[in-house]
């Protein structure tokens, strides 16, 4: 597997959301809901794929960060139901609230995002070990 390309692709997703967050802190409220709804498709997109591989794999072959993935789907219903229900307030102090509530989910999902950036290394800098390990012992019994 060509961890290399995976992580050029992380590192481009990582850029492409810092470069629309950028974007969206000057847009109307109306121009972030139609970025947050495509946000919203892209995220479910890739959520539905990790759940397909996770059910296409062998229970032996599943990977308990494919099955986190498609667990984590179920977080973005409960920020989708904020997003909508904020609309519908009308109490300044509830809003104010409910974006202090906004800013700490971000700040917390960019926590875990770091996180899972850092858990990434460690699987593959794992997963080429096991495979040099293979390697070796595999060269070592043709010996």
């Amino acid at each position: 597997m060509d961890f290399s390309d995976r992580l050029d692709g992380l590192q481009q997703r990582a850029a492409t959301a810092k470069a629309e967050v950028q974007v969206a802190a000057a847009e109307s409220r109306e121009q972030l809901r139609q970025r947050i709804e495509q946000a919203q498709s892209e995220l479910n997109r890739s959520a539905a794929e990790a759940q397909q591989r996770v059910q296409q794999a062998a229970p032996e072959k599943r990977s308990q960060w494919a099955q986190m993935k498609a667990d984590a789907a179920a977080k973005t219903e409960d920020i989708k139901a904020k997003i909508d229900s904020r609309t519908r307030q009308l109490d300044a102090k509830a809003a104010a609230g409910d974006a202090d509530w906004a800013e700490t989910g971000a700040a917390d999902a960019l926590d875990f995002a770091e996180w899972a950036a850092y858990n990434a290394e460690l699987a593959v800098l794992d997963a080429i070990d096991a495979r040099a390990y293979a390697d070796e012992l595999a060269s070592t019994a043709r010996s």
